[in-house]
């Protein structure tokens, strides 16, 4: 069967398949710590386990309008007004089976073939992915490690075009753990304003911040009307099998995306929907505790990472990643790069991480090597992971 020469373009979140190679490895008799998915490693809240249960009972099982149920749409407007400071109506909310449709949904709406997308790199690749799947251009802007891991708005500045149609923002950052700084943030707001630009704010860890305050790039003067927020459910209530996220659109493009939402998926699934209205409404303690946990367990990694020669660790400011520079690691091994790195700790130390390559090709004049960690796994896995990096690379 011949392919579509579309799909070509189509790149992979190259977290599943180390995923699948860990998997295999276990059944093999391995015992591998893995360091690889972006997934909290905590169960979802029972309050909202309960209302998922009590939703099916009530026979929430059937379809739902595209654009999502009114009831959550409401909580998702008072709760997106209320921690980014603007004014959000609920028939500006479309609600997702998770978080990635936003990003493939605004770029099919918003995006034609030849504009150009500017993304973080590193950053999640689906956003390179899917402006490439369209026929766009995706251009990198660095997130670099001297700038503690933002983004340097003057180098923005640089490689705006005419062709320049929107802007991909990500804080806090997978894979960095960095956080973009307000004083950042601004002139990239400027930036957007002064080209006609859009700008896709990907939010999904705007809950899990340690350093300083979350902001978001939509509550500047003049960005509400030309931002989209990506968030969901999946990293603060440890909902990510549960596939339920949301986008916040200017209204008349809420309109078209709830019809890419009726010509795909149809709609996301309604007892998750109820789930997610107990996630919002209900109590907090659970979300206030895993946050907690994972800023212990960010200090736990990077003093881990510190200690082993030939890796330098910042301190991630949010999520639950970090990103460390394993260059000189590199060198004393004699490899050529963080993706033969990274093989070396699987088959010699059985510990998976992600090479730099998982995350964009390299940033034109970039020499620097890293690897991302996931550090949502228990206290017990970290320290023996950090043990067995040590010894693979110290011996």
């Amino acid at each position: 069967m011949e392919i579509a020469n579309r799909m070509k373009n189509l790149g992979i979140e190259n977290a599943f398949k180390v995923l699948g190679e860990v998997n295999k490895l276990r059944l093999q008799g391995r015992d591998i710590i893995s360091f690889g998915l972006g997934e909290p490693d905590f169960d979802t809240p029972q309050n909202i386990k309960d209302s998922a249960i009590k939703a099916i009972s009530n026979n929430f099982t059937h379809y739902s309008p595209s654009i999502g149920i009114l009831p959550l749409r409401e909580e998702i407007a008072k709760y997106i007004s209320k921690t980014r400071n603007i004014e959000v109506d609920p028939d500006e909310v479309v609600v997702t089976p998770g978080g990635k449709p936003v990003i493939y949904y605004a770029f099919l709406c918003l995006v034609n073939e030849g504009d150009e997308v500017i993304y973080p790199n590193p950053g999640y690749p689906i956003y390179e992915s899917i402006a490439n799947f369209i026929g766009a251009k995706a251009v990198p802007l660095p997130v670099l490690e001297e700038r503690n891991f933002s983004i340097d708005a003057q180098y923005l500045k640089k490689i705006i075009t005419p062709k320049t149609k929107m802007i991909v923002l990500n804080s806090p950052q997978n894979p960095t753990g960095g956080m973009i700084e307000n004083q950042d943030l601004k002139e990239i707001a400027d930036l957007a304003i002064k080209h006609n630009l859009i700008v896709l704010s990907d939010e999904v860890y705007s809950e899990i911040v340690f350093d300083g305050s979350f902001s978001s790039i939509s509550s500047f003067p003049g960005m509400k009307e030309r931002t989209i927020i990506l968030d969901g459910m999946s990293k603060t209530y440890a909902m990510t099998g549960w596939r339920i996220g949301y986008g916040i659109f200017p209204k008349d493009v809420a309109g078209q995306i709830a019809n890419l939402v009726n010509n795909t998926v149809s709609c996301t699934a309604t007892f998750t929907q109820m789930a997610a209205i107990e996630a919002l409404n209900g109590p907090q303690d659970d979300v206030i505790k895993m946050v907690g946990r994972f800023r212990d367990r960010s200090k736990l990694i990077v003093d881990g990472l510190n200690d082993i020669e030939g890796i330098k660790c910042l301190k991630p400011r949010g999520a639950f990643y970090v990103f460390p520079n394993v260059t000189q690691a590199c060198k004393n091994l004699n490899m050529a790069d963080s993706s033969e790195f990274q093989q070396y700790l699987l088959d010699k130390g059985n510990v998976a991480v992600l090479p730099r390559s998982s995350f964009g090709i390299k940033n034109e004049g970039e020499t620097e090597e890293y690897i991302r960690l996931s550090y949502a796994t228990g206290e017990k896995e970290i320290i023996e992971g950090l043990k067995r990096i040590k010894k693979a690379i110290e011996g």
